[in-house]
């Protein structure tokens, strides 16, 4: 029996590219389905019913991953070692310091009762919104620019560095965004443990 690649690019048969044909994984995805359904190994070995669980497991996790932009980006920068790692309060963007203040004092006004906070506030969402728009935009010119160098190279190395550095701006957006929704409607927040 070959063993199965935890890589969810070897995985599914697919180039270690950061820009992947939705459709074209989604069909992928389907085969594999097929391939390594359980039921099928209902009959066969207690080690191939095993292998045969761990590889749904892996094409599900991959899927998951893998249609998602962003989750792909941070789990090949990952693999090829740039981790993302977490989001602290001292890596907030520069740029976004002002902005994260005058939520702040949005954020305690709205709780204070000031009724001005809330147009304030979809205002700043509106913003944050542009923002994390115009790092997605920066994203795919990165990708691109990945996608296109030779893998090992300098020119790949300097976009992986670039992406992830973009890649913790938009989760800081991200972030920001969520606060702006939770403080805008409240019955709408998920629950704490969920947020954990």
């Amino acid at each position: 029996m070959p063993i199965l690649s935890k890589n969810f690019f070897q995985f599914f048969g697919l180039e270690q590219k950061l820009r992947v044909d939705p459709d074209a994984l989604q069909k992928r995805f389907y085969e594999l389905s097929r391939q390594w359904h359980p039921d099928r190994f209902g009959r066969k070995s207690p080690a191939e019913q095993a292998e045969a669980l761990e590889a749904t497991s892996i094409l599900n996790d991959g899927y998951r991953t893998l249609k998602d932009p962003v989750k792909r980006a941070e789990y090949l920068l990952k693999e090829e070692g740039f981790p993302i790692g977490e989001q602290r309060s001292k890596d907030v963007p520069p740029e976004l310091l002002e902005e994260v203040f005058e939520l702040n004092m949005m954020l305690e006004e709205l709780k204070s009762g000031d009724s001005d906070a809330r147009s304030q506030l979809e205002t700043a969402r509106a913003n944050f919104a542009k923002l994390q728009s115009d790092v997605d935009h920066q994203l795919e010119i990165l990708f691109a620019k990945y996608d296109a160098a030779a893998p090992e190279t300098h020119t790949a190395k300097q976009a992986l560095s670039e992406i992830r550095g973009l890649l913790n701006r938009r989760r800081y957006i991200d972030n920001l965004l969520r606060d702006v929704d939770r403080a805008l409607n409240p019955s709408t927040a998920a629950p704490l443990e969920e947020r954990l």
